[in-house]
């Protein structure tokens, strides 16, 4: 039965903490991959699993990283987040020097990021550990105060840090944005953080799901001509995809 199959997925799920959908295959012979789409599709919807590309993870391995808030940020706009992820994951190349910040959209990068040469420099504690599960990268975890809402560090000794680190690109994700505040999150030194990044990067690409247009948050930390590359959405308004576009900013 449809109900006792989506509840086996969940259980192995929720035991082994990731699944592909080749593995899915393995263990259910008889259905085929759309309907085990649609079984994943139900799961999530009901807040117990998150969709990944080519498969799925429990939220309670999410939770083994990270605070309630967290958990609760990850699983929200899921589709967009991992279609954002992915756009952004296509643009970084080998060989280069990158920060990633620690939002919940960044956790989905990580995730998509191919196991290439590149070093990146990350204030996520989960953006970390998932980029430590690859080979090929250099991972460097900036220190500082912990902020359990979004699972990030930041720390005002940072800014000797940045003195003599560069990046080739950064790739930021905003809590808000209005076109009059711009970009914007909850936390002052996590702001002045990500300033720093962005001062100290060659280029500077913003990943931003139409949940966030129209709010606002404490502390802006980049303005519309601080960046080069917006990546987001299908229900990104037409009207603010112009006003980037006038600016020279490429949307995605």
């Amino acid at each position: 039965m449809k109900k006792d199959r989506i509840e086996a997925i969940a259980e192995l799920l929720d035991k082994r903490g990731k699944l592909t959908l080749t593995q899915l295959d393995d263990f259910f012979p008889d259905v085929s991959q759309m309907t085990l789409r649609r079984d994943l599709l139900q799961l999530e919807q009901a807040g117990r699993i998150i969709r990944v590309r080519g498969g799925a993870m429990s939220v309670k391995e999410v939770q083994k990283v990270s605070s309630e808030p967290y958990a609760k940020k990850t699983a929200m706009h899921t589709d967009a987040k991992i279609k954002i992820a992915q756009k952004a994951a296509g643009l970084i190349e080998e060989n280069c020097s990158l920060f990633i910040d620690g939002g919940t959209t960044a956790m989905y990068l990580a995730k998509e990021m191919r196991d290439i040469d590149i070093h990146v420099f990350t204030n996520g504690l989960a953006v970390a550990i998932e980029l430590a599960q690859k080979k090929n990268l250099d991972v460097t975890m900036l220190g500082g105060q912990v902020m359990k809402d979004n699972l990030s560090t930041a720390s005002p000794v940072a800014r000797s840090y940045f003195e003599n680190t560069n990046f080739e690109l950064a790739i930021i994700s905003a809590s808000a944005f209005t076109p009059e505040n711009g970009f914007s999150c909850g936390s002052m030194i996590e702001a002045d953080l990500l300033k720093m990044a962005r001062k100290k990067s060659k280029s500077m690409y913003m990943m931003l799901d139409s949940s966030k247009i129209g709010k606002i948050m404490p502390h802006t930390f980049a303005r519309l001509d601080d960046i080069d590359v917006l990546i987001t959405d299908d229900d990104f308004p037409a009207d603010l995809k112009e006003s980037f576009a006038k600016r020279n900013i490429i949307v995605m």
